[in-house]
């Protein structure tokens, strides 16, 4: 599990320039890069002066922290960010964006504050509305910012102000009643918050112009949040001591101030949900990061900023990042493995299929919206080079190994050669006895790895010409013997020829095998990995469709049939685009699946190939009639036993076949 991070303090994270535009602090992004568990994100936006940095204060589980200005001028600028551990849920960290407060007149741009609150609610799970008094029409007027938000965001590039799915995206919401001093009463009836938030959302009948004006707001706040929630705060205490709220201890507040206040704390963290993108993927504070500078970048720009778009980008950066990231879990176990160079192909085929199962994990974790299979194949492609590289590495070391084996060994035979000792009569025999015994050394000799045959089947073959010469020099020997002496010659590099093949037959198959093996683990998590996302997707479209039916049923209750028919048509609609994206999806996933399916067969077919090419010359070969290598010991021997060639006596090892 990742290690949770904290913050002493807060820290500035979207600031302003000198020029007005906003940008991310890159101090900022450092702290989040560092974050790789799932975020829940509070952003409280408000009215300037109206307290809202006290209830962050809170969540914090801290005294002070944000700034609490006690003056009439707007002390938090830009958006501010605060990371602590989360109080209830383990392995999560929260985060706390405080933002500037909104109607500073002191600003100049008008549209600054509309960015601010945009940025609010593209980045929260969970949004706190802050505001003082009641919520008359004039506190929902102050919050024009909502009725502007189809100009600030889209779903889609090619989305025309289609703001039907902002309730799949968009925070829950949370409006924060300070300074409250009214009765919980409508029409001398005892009322809830809620239902006190649900009557001052209340629509108006009509069609006029200012009913219009009047209901645009509440029907944004209706339809873009996927849920409502009230609490109203009585005064914390004296207003003289408010402008010291954050030194006061306990016993100066108010106590139904502190209780509201612990229901709140308490709402947020029980209730309050990880921040997700789009189709339900689950943001850490990492993606967070990527995601706040992607939205502040495209606002900064003069540009609107799409959901999809911004997923995309986030996308490409986390796929790149995940690919990095299993190839560098692969290099990491394999380098382990080659310290034990040389090894047997099946060693190194078996750590091969423990790190591409760990590879394929760490992979799938990391990256999402590879819905083209794109960097699957990608990380397929650059593991396979990297696990060819070291299956040359491993060939290299047991060369390396078997040469200078075969080199001590023949030690004696190259000083003998040096010095004439063959060159007698009857040194055709010597040679053959010192060669069979280098060779049977040669074979008890554990751990040469993959290249010992080859290597082998080299050494023979240079030995070859030698023993050619010595045995033409050989003058015990007559011109009948040397020509049965030069066939047993070809008979036993025949035979090594061939232990050679065969070996490389047998690897071949083992890497068949471990291609198998990895191709159907590297299936099983993809599969498993394409089922989660279809299930979050469901999840998300499930979660705005019950939220529009609740509006529906609301509208129906409250005698606007009118506008519930029309909120028909628009779940219909709202339907047919989930189950498009549905099928989209699905029809993706499968063509992933697909591709990787044609890539195994390739690999396989290409091996196949390579397996029959290789059998075909071992069946073309003249093959001994007894085991190959127990008969090129036996024909070693034979040069010992067959003496001037006379005899025909059986020699010690495990062929029955006569050496002569």
């Amino acid at each position: 599990m990742a290690k949770p991070l904290s913050m002493d303090k807060p820290e500035c994270f979207i600031d302003t320039e000198s020029g007005g535009k906003l940008y991310v602090k890159e101090s900022a992004l450092q702290i989040l890069q560092k974050i790789e568990q799932p975020v829940v994100v509070v952003a409280v936006v408000g009215l300037y002066r109206t307290g809202k940095s006290y209830l962050m204060n809170r969540l914090a589980g801290k005294q002070t922290g944000f700034a609490l200005g006690s003056t009439i001028e707007s002390k938090t600028k830009g958006i501010w960010m605060w990371c602590v551990p989360h109080p209830t849920k383990a392995g999560t960290t929260l985060v706390l964006l405080d933002t500037e407060g909104l109607g500073d007149v002191d600003k100049g741009d008008s549209k600054h504050d509309t960015k601010i609150f945009c940025l609010a609610v593209l980045l929260s799970s969970t949004l706190v509305l802050n505001s003082q008094g009641t919520i008359d029409n004039k506190a929902i007027e102050e919050l024009q910012y909502v009725t502007e938000l189809t100009e600030y965001i889209k779903v889609k590039s090619s989305d025309d102000e289609d703001d039907t799915e902002f309730v799949k995206f968009f925070p829950s919401f949370i409006w924060v009643v300070r300074d409250f001093t009214l009765e919980h009463k409508i029409k001398g009836k005892s009322v809830t918050e809620d239902q006190y938030l649900e009557f001052a959302l209340k629509l108006k009948q009509g069609n006029s112009r200012p009913v219009k004006e009047f209901n645009l707001p509440r029907e944004c706040i209706r339809n873009y949040f996927p849920s409502r929630k009230c609490f109203t705060f009585p005064f914390p205490t004296a207003s003289e001591k408010v402008s010291r709220l954050e030194s006061l201890d306990s016993a100066d507040l108010s106590s139904e101030f502190l209780e509201v206040t612990d229901r709140f704390c308490k709402y947020i963290f029980d209730k309050s949900e990880m921040k997700k993108l789009k189709d339900g993927y689950t943001v850490t504070g990492r993606v967070f990061g990527q995601l706040v500078k992607t939205y502040v970048d495209t606002i900064s720009s003069g540009q609107v900023p799409f959901l999809e778009n911004a997923v995309l980008t986030v996308s490409v950066i986390e796929n790149e990042s995940a690919v990095k990231e299993g190839l560098q879990v692969y290099q990491s176990g394999m380098e382990k493995l080659k310290d034990s160079f040389p090894l047997e192909l099946s060693d190194v085929c078996a750590e091969h299929q423990r790190l591409s199962r760990m590879v394929t994990q760490t992979f799938m974790k990391r990256s999402f919206k590879d819905s083209e299979g794109t960097y699957t194949k990608c990380l397929e492609e650059e593991m396979n080079k990297l696990f060819d590289g070291y299956l040359h590495q491993n060939e290299e070391a047991s060369k390396k190994r078997c040469e200078n084996l075969l080199t001590t060994l023949s030690a004696p035979m190259t000083e003998k050669l040096k010095k004439g000792f063959y060159a007698v009569a009857g040194g055709y025999v010597l040679f053959s006895q010192d060669l069979e015994d280098i060779v049977k050394k040669y074979k008890t000799q554990a751990n040469k790895g993959v290249k010992a045959e080859d290597t082998l089947e080299e050494f023979l073959k240079q030995k070859s010409v030698d023993s050619n010469a010595i045995l033409q020099a050989d003058k015990k020997l007559t011109e009948k013997e040397k020509k049965i002496m030069e066939e047993r010659e070809k008979a036993v590099l025949l035979a090594q020829e061939m232990n050679t093949k065969e070996q490389k037959q047998r690897q071949l198959e083992e890497k068949m095998e471990a291609e198998r093996q990895s191709n159907e683990e590297r299936m099983r998590q993809m599969k498993k990995k394409m089922d989660e996302e279809m299930r979050l997707q469901r999840e998300e479209s499930e979660r705005g469709m019950d939220s529009k039916l609740r509006e529906q049923a609301a509208l129906l209750e409250k005698g606007f049939k009118e506008k519930a028919d029309r909120m028909t048509t628009e779940i219909e609609d709202f339907k047919r685009k989930n189950k498009e994206a549905e099928k989209k999806s699905d029809k993706l996933f499968k063509k992933v699946i697909e591709n990787m399916n044609k890539r195994h067969a390739e690999t396989v077919n290409l091996m196949m190939r390579q397996h029959s090419e290789q059998m075909k010359t071992i069946m073309s070969m003249q093959r001994p009639s007894s085991d190959s290598s127990a008969l090129l010991l036996c024909l070693l021997l034979g040069g010992l036993s067959g003496g001037s060639g006379s005899g025909s006596s059986s020699c010690s090892y495990s062929c029955s076949r006569p050496c002569c």
